[in-house]
Parts: structure tokens; sequence; C-alpha cells
């Protein structure tokens, strides 16, 4: 329908014209419930819009919520392992401080946290095996044997000496100090080859045990028998 002019009213009789009218009218509620369509498609569209931010910000947030759990627990665990590492390395760790260096990237960025903190986790707790048991070192562990016997021997013998020329009391326990002091110096001697083969890296297995402390035992009872009888009756 084409656009009205003031002339077409004076041209036209009444019954044109409120045709005309009614036209009009009816154009303008057509209109109207386009207006409202569109207006509520547009409403509707923002509203849904507005939902799908909502839950995009609920998402992210919960996502933080996650992040920031996995931040404190990679931190506590990269702690815990700094923590075990100094004390594992002792001194030649300190040097680096007791705490734990600042965070860095990492050249290959290719892994998660995690599976970098496994293979520190398996390096800290790797324990190098034992090196095996050279002749020299079996036979320094049978000269601690041996040292172990004269020591139990020699405090032996001072520990009765004492007693006997310290009287009363003493004298009566001088002997059974002195042979715990006879039984315990070769059981000192495999103390002090356990902390050498400690320091070299080397495994005292039982056999190495059996040996020094065998040789201390043997050597005590040895010497304590010779004693015993170049004493004067």
């Amino acid at each position: 329908m084409s656009e009205l002019q003031p002339s077409d009213f004076e041209r036209a009789d009444y019954r044109t014209v409120l045709h005309r009218l009614t036209s009009l009218n009816q154009r303008a509620a057509t209109l109207r419930e386009e207006a409202a369509g569109w207006h509520a498609e547009r409403a509707g569209a923002a509203e849904a819009a507005v939902r799908e931010a909502e839950e995009r910000v609920r998402e992210a947030q919960h996502r933080v919520r996650v992040a920031q759990r996995d931040l404190e627990h990679v931190d506590a665990r990269a702690a815990g392992l700094w923590s075990e590492f100094v004390h594992r390395v002792g001194p030649a760790a300190e040097r680096f401080g007791r705490t734990l260096p600042p965070p860095s990237i990492p050249r290959q960025r290719d892994r998660e946290a995690r599976d970098y903190l496994d293979e520190v986790e398996n390096r800290v707790k790797y324990t190098p095996p034992a090196r095996p048991l050279t002749l020299g070192t079996q036979v320094l562990f049978g000269v601690f044997g041996f040292a172990g016997g004269i020591l139990g021997v020699l405090g032996n013998l001072v520990l009765r000496r004492t007693g006997e020329a310290a009287g009363g009391d003493w004298q009566a326990a001088a002997p059974v100090v002195a042979l715990l002091v006879l039984l315990c110096c070769p059981i000192l001697a495999v103390v002090t080859a356990k902390l050498v083969a400690d320091r070299r890296g080397v495994g005292l297995d039982t056999a190495a045990v059996a040996t020094v402390l065998t040789t201390g035992l043997v050597t005590a009872g040895l010497l304590f028998t010779a004693v015993q009888f170049a004493q004067p009756t």
C-alpha cells in the first residue's frame, strides 16, 4: 500500500477515508506485532548469550580453583623432594640453600609438572648399588677386627690391674667390667668397619661382618689366654 498524502483525503469521500484509516490501523498493528516479535527474539538471544557467558564464567572459576589446588600440591611436593634431597646429599647441597629455589620455566615444556616431579623423585630416591668388596677392603676389615681384639685385651688388663690396685668394691666389679670391654671392642670394630664401608660406597654384607667380628674375638681370646699363661701364679 502506498503512503497516503493529505491531498488524498481531500479528494476522497467518507467511505474511502474510513477504509484507508482502517487499513492504516491494521498495518500499524502488524508493524507493532512484528516489532514485538523482533524485540522478543532479540531479548531471548541476549538472555541466551548472558546464560552462556555466566556458564563460561562458572567453568573458568572452577578451572581456576582446580589449577590453584594443583599448584599448591605441586609446590608442597616440590618442597618435600627438595628437603629430602638436601637431607640425603648433606653438606654438598647446603650451598644451594635449605629452602626451595624459586620456580623456573623448564626448557622443554612437553610434559606436565607431575611428570617432572616423578622424575625428580626417582632420582632423589635412587640408591646406587654397593660396590663389591675388594681384597684390599677385606684385608682392611680383618685389620679392624685384629685391632679390636688387641684393644679389648689391653682394656681388660688395665681394668683388672686398676681394680686390684683400688681394692674394695671396685676390685670385685673390675673383672666383670673388664670382660665386657673385652667383648665390646670387637663389636666396636664392626661399627668402625661399617662407617668405612659406607664412606667408600661398598656393601658390608654378613660375611664381612662375620670376618671382622670373628677376627676380633679370636684375637682377643688368643691374647687373653696368652696373657693369663704368662702371668706368674
